[in-house]
């Protein structure tokens, strides 16, 4: 098999751009690096993509990020990713809001392609093929972020929502509640609704638990189908001692639903929620939470992006970082 950049990277314990710096005498480096990076060139026999060297000195420095929603919490938690990456490397970033039902993407690349942006990060929204049709005709990179992709040329970076969501039911379950509820996504949304919805009913299942579906509400992620969900839930499943919101907006939506009712959280019933937004530990009580880095996301898919434009190489497709549970206060434990 080939030597490529990464394998050169790693030998030389330097980053991929710093690999083709030195191979485009772009500078930004110490003559020590330089003479090891070459040297790790030579023994391994590396050669440079010659098509991605043509293109390097007709870029724009230019990265099209594409968002639903732009203004949401969860956005600006991978954007600050992303900007951080592609300051750091001299590029610049183009903000596009897609609108929440896609109606403004064609538009958007469009337009991307006329100013010849020199990749796109695609964030939080489905695939659809005539998205993919147009950014093919863009011929750049494309990376996508809390997404998937089944095209090969296209790799992705996202957590795993139906063990993530499993997890949080099963750590309500370890506290001693039963009676779950919960307040999912959408349930056409196969990229976080429909996975969410599973690990929750997979819990369930494991830890013998009938599945009651009076306790499950659908929303759309926001905060006001969180509250609505939570007023929703008073109705149908009185009973329960537990909410998993599949975001923390929507579980923020249910402890302003608590409050107004007179419901203590977590005296009273207990709330969990997904994302890991900052603005989850400034809730009162602050709010246990399913963590995604999305920072560390944004980082990865801008660092994946670089790596594409400066090599013409594609990097392992799927992409899979970590979450965690944060405890709070706004879970307690039940007594038998």
């Amino acid at each position: 098999m080939n030597p490529t950049i990464k394998d050169v990277a790693k030998r030389a314990n330097v980053s991929i751009a710093t690999v083709s710096r030195v191979l485009n005498n772009l500078g930004g480096y110490s003559e020590n690096t330089r003479e090891k990076v070459m040297q790790v060139i030579r023994e391994t026999g590396y050669r440079p993509n010659a098509v991605a060297r043509g293109l390097i000195n007709k870029r724009t420095r230019t990265i099209g990020v594409l968002f639903p929603r732009v203004s949401s919490f969860f956005s600006s938690g991978i954007l600050q990713g992303i900007e951080e990456y592609a300051h750091i490397h001299d590029y610049s970033i183009m903000i596009c809001n897609t609108g929440g039902d896609g109606n403004r993407t064609l538009k958007v690349l469009e337009l991307l392609q006329e100013k010849q942006v020199d990749g796109v990060i695609f964030c939080s929204s489905a695939l659809k093929t005539e998205y993919v049709e147009i950014m093919a005709g863009m011929r750049v990179p494309v990376v996508l972020v809390s997404s998937e992709s089944s095209y090969a040329n296209i790799p992705f970076v996202r957590i795993d929502n139906y063990t993530a969501a499993f997890e949080a039911v099963e750590y309500l379950i370890g506290k001693g509640h039963r009676n779950i509820a919960m307040i999912g996504g959408r349930q056409e949304d196969q990229l976080a609704g429909v996975p969410r919805l599973e690990g929750y009913l997979g819990a369930l299942r494991k830890h013998h638990i009938p599945v009651d579906e009076r306790r499950i509400i659908y929303g759309d992620f926001r905060y006001e189908s969180g509250y609505k969900g939570f007023e929703a839930l008073l109705e149908s499943a009185r009973d329960m001692t537990a909410i998993f919101a599949a975001s923390d907006e929507m579980a923020l939506g249910a402890l302003s639903a608590a409050y107004k009712h007179g419901i203590r959280v977590p005296d009273d019933i207990s709330v969990i929620g997904f994302d890991g937004l900052e603005l989850s530990r400034m809730a009162v009580p602050p709010l246990t939470t399913v963590r995604q880095p999305l920072v560390e996301m944004g980082s990865l898919a801008f660092e994946l992006i670089l790596e594409m434009i400066e090599t013409g190489e594609i990097p392992e497709q799927a992409n899979i970082v970590h979450h965690s549970i944060v405890e709070r206060d706004s879970v307690r434990t039940v007594e038998d």
